[in-house]
């Protein structure tokens, strides 16, 4: 994993320009394999981590809710449910990441949208857009935590759950990768990509 990870993400321990991380990418067919790559491409980023916890909840006021014991917060951040966002956000100031929800197409908030963290605030984060349509390329904007709340049929806990609708960019899954263009692509083949036949 070093050796892939040092050949796209040569120098990484130096400051950057934006057009280096937009250039790169490791894809990988998994969701965890990709959380484990930005992770190790993480520890190799200068700078002081940020771990940002999601507040995660049980939803009282759910009419279908039944009678749910308290769950320990523990346990509700260690669920890791599709379609929500990681319970435990590790980030840098100045590393990439990409918007995985839609916020506001106006300002140039899209799911897919790259951006750089310029300072970890206690609510919000303080990002610049490095990708995506021109007229927004550096502009600042402020990413809130948003509340998803997952369906009855995936997962039976009327959860809350609130966290920044962001994920570290260093690598991507396969799938996310569609309609992107970059210089410098690894591909991680830890499991098998085409095992379906």
């Amino acid at each position: 994993m070093n050796d892939l990870t040092n050949f796209i993400y040569p120098n990484i321990q130096l400051h950057q320009p934006d057009e280096y991380f937009l250039d790169r990418t490791v894809l990988s067919s998994r969701n965890d394999e990709v959380d484990e790559i930005n992770a190790t491409i993480l520890g190799k980023f200068p700078g002081e981590k940020h771990v940002l916890m999601s507040a995660d909840s049980i939803d009282l006021d759910n009419p279908h809710d039944g009678n749910y014991n308290p769950y320990p917060m523990e346990y509700l951040n260690s669920l890791n449910v599709s379609g929500l966002l990681l319970a435990k956000l590790v980030l840098k100031v100045g590393c990439p990441l990409m918007l995985l929800r839609n916020l506001d197409p106006s300002e140039g908030l899209c799911n897919g949208t790259w951006m750089r963290v310029l300072a970890i605030r206690s609510r919000v984060l303080h990002c610049k857009i490095i990708s995506g349509d021109a007229r927004f390329a550096n502009k600042a904007v402020m990413i809130p935590r948003i509340q998803l709340s997952p369906s009855a049929e995936t997962l039976p806990i009327p959860l809350k759950h609130r966290q920044y609708p962001v994920r570290l960019a260093f690598a991507m899954t396969i799938n996310k990768s569609q309609e992107q263009s970059v210089k410098y692509v690894g591909i991680n083949l830890q499991t098998s990509v085409f095992s379906h036949g």
